[in-house]
């Protein structure tokens, strides 16, 4: 259960643009699920990932601070599975929500968010270019 004191931040739920260091494990086996994030928000990340995961699986996230020395650790399930079979899907990712991040850590993570560029639709983190 969230605690009310960041539940309606409309900022909590913004995606950021962000590759920081990160790793995350399958809690039941420990095996490695990924190590780049592709974007984050103080409720979840989406992740790049080759592996095969289902929905609801539960993991360990452990993952760097885009602006500061920071390191955040929580337990997450994964909500999605992106197998980059969509247009615009550039490779294969794991939408990632926290269960477990300490309200203060996630009042904190989102400070540090807030000058981070909001992140694009899709998967892909490259600029789209118009020609």
């Amino acid at each position: 259960m969230r605690p009310v004191l960041h539940a309606n931040c409309p900022r909590g739920r913004l995606r950021r643009a962000v590759r920081t260091r990160c790793e995350v494990v399958r809690e039941r086996d420990f095996k490695l699920v990924g190590t780049s994030v592709l974007d984050l928000s103080t409720r979840g990340m989406l992740l790049e990932s080759d592996m095969a995961i289902l929905t609801g699986e539960d993991l360990f996230v452990s993952f760097k601070s885009p602006t500061s020395d920071r390191w955040y650790d929580c337990g997450a399930t994964v909500a999605r599975v992106l197998h980059g079979r969509r247009r615009g899907d550039e490779r294969r990712a794991v939408g990632v929500v926290f269960d477990t991040l300490h309200v203060l850590d996630e009042l904190l993570l989102c400070e540090e968010l807030k000058s981070v560029p909001m992140a694009r639709r899709g998967v892909s983190s490259e600029p789209q270019r118009c020609w």
